[in-house]
């Protein structure tokens, strides 16, 4: 299932670049995720946390995670 992160970081105002330096990481990573493509875990919890949300809402971002 497609993660909802362009969703969330569009309603927060904020660019892929702001993203992803926030997250640590590179905005091509950011690219890919919003397009649905597979991404790490601890990827999964930089993005989670730099969009200032709680881990216990990664079902909200990355919804079908386990």
């Amino acid at each position: 299932m497609k993660s909802q992160v362009k969703e969330i970081r569009e309603a927060q105002l904020m660019s892929k670049a702001e993203l992803a330096r926030k997250a640590g990481v590179s905005p091509v990573t950011i690219d890919r995720i919003e397009r649905g493509e597979e991404c790490r875990m601890s990827t999964r919890r930089k993005i989670i946390l730099a969009l200032g949300l709680k881990l216990t809402d990664r079902n909200e971002v990355f919804p079908g995670d386990a």
